[in-house]
């Protein structure tokens, strides 16, 4: 059975903010909490029921959370450089030197501390892989290392093109070239496999990787997921389609893999539902439960970064996203920093009835804990009650606070901390749809062999099927299935719409498909680095 308890302490500012509430009631009553679904223990936001990496690599998937969801780093970049979010200037907050406005404008360059924090977030988890490798590990252990390097490759060959691909523990290796970087990460996943090319007819009988199904663990399924991501984006690394490997990569994860799509009935309780909020459900169903803060070992998930707010810190979206006052909606332990705003464009692009924009978005009035009108006094607009409003008025100077829907697909939940408890995935079976949409439609150029995939995701998003498609309409579907999920930036090089103008963004360069070399890197690099063309 999976059993979640939410035992909570109301701390002195809902105790002051509330003083006409019986908190002893509410805390006994309403605030305990014990739920049961089949499944695995989570208690507290922690999890005891599934399998956890062990001995020597737990520091090699340990590394898999810097940068990944939070402020400052990987899912940054790929976020504000991109059509879904902005982090506007809002007075005197957030113009940190301007490293965000000029991300959002496409003007950004070496010196911005970001990219250097994406460089040695991956080059921090290559050194620990390699740490690990030269210890000696049983064959299926080595396979699961080689598999996370390879990811922490394929990141910083997206990002950056021309890397260095360093095999041992404190060694050094020359730039290579973004086709040598292409066939590395290749040869790695394809030698895990156990395989020596990715064929129709696939027999994976040779790999050392197992087939269960902890989303903590590096499977075979995890490894031919990222190679067809791979695949999928070969076109753009080294100018050579690949998309029947794709294809073929994806529809074996698809048809062998025990993973399911979140639908009606796939649920977890909301453990962000206030005691006397009636609006507020019980429970999350569907696409919201995949990314819950009880998403734990989710029936979708193929390979998750486990995030944990007491032991595998690094998530900090409600923090990153939410203005100040809602500090006092969810009782969180400290005031969200009001940073990230969802674009208004891309926030539109959502059809009304998709549960997919239920899932992701919070807009509209905002409400404290006890349902009563949130009111911020430092307000910049005519209102004192919080009112995420979709429209934007401006990136810079005065980005007023309350403007832009914000981000809520990793939901929150009560009295959170600085670190939020759910899971972000790196594969996850609808993203997995997705590759083998897009692979079939372009390998045959008939967007038209991409519907099955893709309607299957809109009747989970509650909606109708659509009867033809083309490029664009495939994209705006991908786009809504993986917003917030670090990939609108890869999938707008890939459409050839990374150089389209948006909110504020003009700039059209086409070399800022990719991120400039750090120069902190360069300088450090006695000449063996040297900057991407444009910079």
């Amino acid at each position: 059975m999976k059993y979640i308890r939410k035992t909570t302490l109301l701390f002195g500012v809902l105790a002051m903010a509330f003083s006409c509430t019986d908190l002893d009631e509410v805390l006994e009553d309403e605030l305990t909490t014990e739920f049961s679904n089949d499944g695995v223990t989570v208690i507290d936001g922690a999890t005891d029921g599934g399998i956890l990496p062990a001995g020597s690599l737990v520091a090699s998937y340990d590394r898999l959370r810097n940068g990944s969801a939070g402020h400052g780093s990987y899912w940054s970049a790929q976020t504000v450089s991109s059509d879904e979010a902005q982090v506007g200037q809002k007075g005197g907050d957030w113009f940190d030197g301007g490293i965000w406005l000029r991300m959002h404008r496409h003007t950004f360059g070496s010196a911005n501390d970001t990219f250097n924090n994406m460089w040695n977030d991956a080059y921090g988890g290559i050194g620990e892989v390699n740490l690990a490798l030269e210890g000696g590990l049983a064959p299926d252990e080595e396979a699961q290392a080689k598999t996370i390097r390879a990811f922490f490759y394929w990141r910083l060959l997206d990002s950056f093109g021309r890397i260095k691909l360093i095999t041992a523990a404190g060694g050094d290796a020359p730039q290579s070239t973004q086709q040598d970087a292409f066939n590395f990460i290749e040869s790695e996943l394809l030698g895990v496999l156990g395989v020596s090319a990715i064929t129709a007819t696939l027999d994976l009988s040779g790999s050392p990787l197992g087939t269960g199904s902890e989303p903590y663990i590096v499977n075979q399924y995890a490894a031919l997921g990222l190679l067809a991501k791979l695949y999928l984006n070969a076109e753009v690394y080294t100018g050579t389609a690949r998309y029947e490997e794709a294809d073929w990569a994806a529809t074996y994860v698809i048809d062998n893999g025990p993973y399911q799509l979140c639908g009606a009935g796939c649920s977890v309780p909301n453990l962000a539902q206030r005691p006397d909020v009636e609006s507020d459900p019980e429970t999350l169903e569907g696409y919201a439960a995949v990314f819950a803060p009880n998403n734990q070992f989710n029936s979708e998930m193929i390979w998750s970064i486990r995030y944990d707010e007491s032991s595998a810190s690094g998530m900090n979206f409600a923090h990153m996203v939410l203005h100040g006052p809602s500090q006092l909606t969810y009782g969180l332990d400290a005031q969200p920093w009001n940073g990230y705003q969802v674009l208004e464009e891309f926030y539109n692009s959502y059809e009304d009835g998709d549960a997919r924009k239920e899932a992701s978005f919070l807009v509209g009035p905002q409400t404290d804990f006890a349902g009563n009108a949130l009111l911020d006094y430092a307000s910049d607009d005519d209102d004192l009650q919080v009112n995420y409003t979709p429209e934007i008025n401006e990136l810079e100077p005065n980005s007023i606070r309350e403007s832009g829907a914000r981000m809520k697909k990793f939901s929150f939940q009560l009295f959170g901390r600085n670190d939020m408890n759910n899971d972000f995935p790196i594969l996850r079976l609808g993203q997995v749809h997705l590759i083998r949409a897009e692979a079939k439609a372009r390998a045959a150029g008939d967007w038209n062999l991409s519907l099955p995939d893709v309607n299957a995701l809109r009747d989970r998003a509650t909606l109708d099927p659509l009867a033809s498609i083309d490029a664009d309409g495939f994209f705006d579907e991908r786009g809504k299935e993986m917003f917030q999920e670090s990939s609108r930036r890869t999938d707008l090089i890939r459409f050839g719409k990374f150089q389209d103008t948006w909110f504020e963004k003009t700039n059209s360069d086409a070399y800022r498909t990719l991120f400039p070399i750090p120069q902190a890197q360069i300088d450090a690099s006695s000449g063996s680095l040297t900057q991407n063309p444009g910079y």
